[in-house]
């Protein structure tokens, strides 16, 4: 599948480029790479709609100066841009996550290699961080666990390495579906059951640990399922929005009788892990 890149530069650069991806999210932007001056952001080209970006406030805020181009990537045109910046990513000393142009490295306990081609979740973004440093506290062995919104399948993976029982992964994109099928085989994790499409894949079992990081409106609009499938005493780890809508998170998992056990956020991303009463 092609994807839109929105590239742009933002001043002053560290308000505007957060409000800026906020913004974006709200359109269905789903990838964010944060530049020296700005943001590359990118969007599936069926969902991209230019009427909607000249609708973005912050282009017509005043106080702020914003340059931006947009262009369709091709497929075949991604791996060699994200090899020219793919450096790994070492999560507290424990998980390497490494391109396959990078050497293994046996001094981790968990050594994972990523092709992540147009698909989200190499671990530089801080959502995935997040989830990962989460993942790496928690006792997963003999356990069922869910990875929805996979992108690179990377948590689904790390799950498996920590020795779920049963690692059930999906996403919506063809694109992620068929990267997560490669990365699995090329870390030797072929027990994960991968699918491609919504909440309407979920096995109907139910699940140890649930794992959603995806963006607030899928989250805020598909949890009560997340919850449907979760035992009591259940994981549910939620990521991919900003720590300004943790309270709207809280909100509606307040209803669902969920409590929060955990909260983190790094550069103003947030990942909260619940338990089901």
């Amino acid at each position: 599948m092609e994807y839109v890149e929105f590239k742009a530069s933002v001043h002053p650069l560290e308000v505007g480029r957060d409000i800026l991806i906020a913004e974006l999210s709200e359109i269905g932007f789903e990838s964010f790479v944060e530049t020296e001056d700005g943001v590359d952001a990118y969007i599936q080209s069926p969902m991209f709609d230019e009427v909607l970006i000249k609708g973005v406030g912050l282009l017509n805020n005043a106080n702020f100066k914003v340059n931006y181009s947009i262009k369709t990537i091709a497929d075949q045109n991604w791996n060699a841009e994200w090899e020219k910046n793919f450096e790994l990513i070492n999560v507290e000393e424990e998980c390497i996550i490494r391109a396959p142009f990078h050497a293994k490295n046996d001094a981790v306990e968990f050594d994972i290699l990523i092709d992540p081609k147009m698909s989200f979740g190499t671990g530089h973004h801080e959502t995935t961080y997040l989830m990962i440093k989460r993942l790496l506290t928690l006792s997963l062995g003999g356990k069922s666990v869910m990875d929805m919104g996979c992108g690179t399948g990377v948590l689904a993976i790390l799950s498996q390495l920590k020795k779920a029982k049963y690692v059930e992964a999906i996403d919506i994109d063809e694109w992620a579906y068929n990267n997560t099928l490669e990365n699995i085989q090329n870390n030797n994790c072929n027990e994960i059951t991968v699918k491609i499409g919504g909440v309407e894949k979920i096995s109907e079992i139910i699940f140890d640990v649930f794992i959603a990081n995806i963006n607030r409106n899928i989250l805020l609009n598909d949890m009560a399922k997340y919850v449907s499938v979760l035992k009591s005493g259940g994981s549910l780890l939620l990521s991919g929005f900003f720590s300004s809508d943790k309270e709207m998170i809280l909100e509606a998992t307040a209803s669902l009788k969920m409590e929060l056990s955990y909260s983190e956020s790094k550069n103003d991303w947030t990942m909260l892990h619940f338990i089901k009463e």
